[in-house]
């Protein structure tokens, strides 16, 4: 039905594109995120940091939160990689798996050593100067 006015679905519409797309950008984004990191004999051999956006919501308890600097970026990857040291420490404080292997033979001594972040989602919060990151468990 048309109102004296005139037709306001375009003007509707408008709205509520406007209207979703701020909602949106307050929407905290959650990513899985997975590391590994392996030692033999003493030597760091591998380090491998996973990072990618969850298909599905989330659920879990939210856990201690770190806020790291974004450098200017709005990119997950590159906000950890600007901040990797600190992020790093952060993983080995929520707790990794740790597998260690040592084998002797002829006298010669051989060791591996596994630390495991089992992939986890994070609620990750973008504001204009600092990133929050969040894990679910």
């Amino acid at each position: 039905m048309r109102s004296r006015d005139g037709d306001h679905s375009i003007l509707r519409t408008i709205c509520a594109i406007i209207i979703f797309s701020s909602l949106s950008s307050l929407y905290a984004g959650e990513y899985l995120i997975s590391y590994r990191y392996v030692v033999k004999n003493a030597i760091l051999y591998n380090e491998h940091l996973d990072i990618s956006p969850a298909m599905q919501k989330c659920s879990g308890e939210e856990q201690d939160s770190i806020i790291l600097d974004p450098h200017d970026s709005e990119d997950l990857t590159s906000v950890i990689e600007e901040n990797k040291e600190e992020f790093v420490d952060y993983l080995h404080k929520l707790g990794l798996q740790v597998k260690h292997h040592e084998k002797t033979k002829n006298f010669q001594n051989t060791s591996t050593t596994v630390l495991t972040l089992k992939t986890t989602c994070f609620k990750v919060d973008f504001n204009d100067n600092s990133v929050k990151i969040t894990p679910l468990k």
